[in-house]
């Protein structure tokens, strides 16, 4: 309306789409321990919203409302009550069943399962922030009552990020990701860009570890000397004791797995066998 703030200011949320399809691959890692079953996850499209509309839409059942900082901003992990309980359940060994009538309220076990749901959801998360920002994301209390949250009005401009798990071919249940306009317009630049992933910093500690662990590699070297033929008739006709003639030139091949080294000449060093380079094949004819 007019003379009303803009609720999206980031234009299109084509980045943050993006970020939400990585953490659902991510969503996978996290609950499929918890159902005990291959679990199929999704993001849903992105809606911009005020808080208080959001709260209105939600169903009027218990809620786990848990607030997520991002570094010195706060964002929001919204579950269901009864998915809660069902995951509690499964945790001490039940079958996954909610009790019949909802309670008001948490229990401090329920509580404690909400807060270890954020720190394994706050894991991938990370992880899909990265290659846009590196956030920091910690756990806070976990609120049944949303009036509840001190660092939320019910005016300010919501990002909402809904991930379907389903497990197996059974019905979904929904998680929020809910980000305050506010919590994000530190990345103003980077959501308005059409490319999320970015070069990371070169690792000068990591590169010099790959190289000397690439140096460590060992490759079988071996030289065939001579390849005899002789005709089936002989061959199972041997006896121990008969001998094999074999004749090789001054040069033979050394071979590193199927690909020829180089050549070299037979001979011994410090009473052991063997062959002198005499000639280097070019590294870049090699096969991998």
């Amino acid at each position: 309306m007019l003379g009303q703030a803009k609720l999206n200011p980031f234009g299109d949320l084509h980045t943050l789409q993006h970020l939400s399809a990585r953490l659902a691959r991510g969503m996978r890692g996290v609950f499929e321990p918890l159902l005990r079953e291959e679990v199929r996850a999704w993001a849903e499209p992105l809606s911009v919203q005020r808080f208080a509309d959001y709260r209105a839409e939600r169903p009027d059942q218990l809620t786990a409302w848990l607030p997520l900082g991002m570094d010195d901003r706060t964002a929001l992990l919204v579950l269901d009550g009864k998915f809660v309980l069902e995951l509690l359940d499964l945790f001490f060994g039940g079958t996954g069943c909610a009790p019949a009538e909802m309670p008001r309220e948490f229990s401090p076990a329920a509580e404690a399962m909400v807060a270890r749901l954020g720190e394994m959801v706050a894991r991938p998360l990370t992880a899909a922030w990265e290659p846009l920002a590196r956030v920091t994301f910690t756990i806070g209390r976990c609120e049944a009552n949303a009036s509840m949250l001190a660092d939320f009005d019910g005016e300010d401009a919501m990002i909402v990020t809904r991930f379907g798990i389903a497990p197996g071919q059974g019905r979904p249940a929904f998680v929020d990701l809910v980000y305050p306009v506010t919590a994000l317009k530190p990345h103003g630049t980077a959501l308005t860009g059409k490319v999320v992933s970015k070069p990371a910093a070169e690792d000068a500690l990591w590169q010099t570890a790959l190289t000397r662990a690439a140096m460590n590699i060992r490759f079988p070297v071996r030289s065939v000397l001579a390849e005899p033929t002789i005709r089936l008739s002989k061959l199972m006709a041997l006896q121990p004791g008969d001998v094999i003639p074999i004749s090789f030139g001054q040069d033979v091949p050394v071979m590193v797995g199927n690909d020829r080294l180089g050549t070299g000449t037979v001979g011994t060093s410090n009473g052991h066998a063997a062959i002198q380079l005499t000639s280097l094949a070019s590294l870049e004819g090699l096969t991998q």
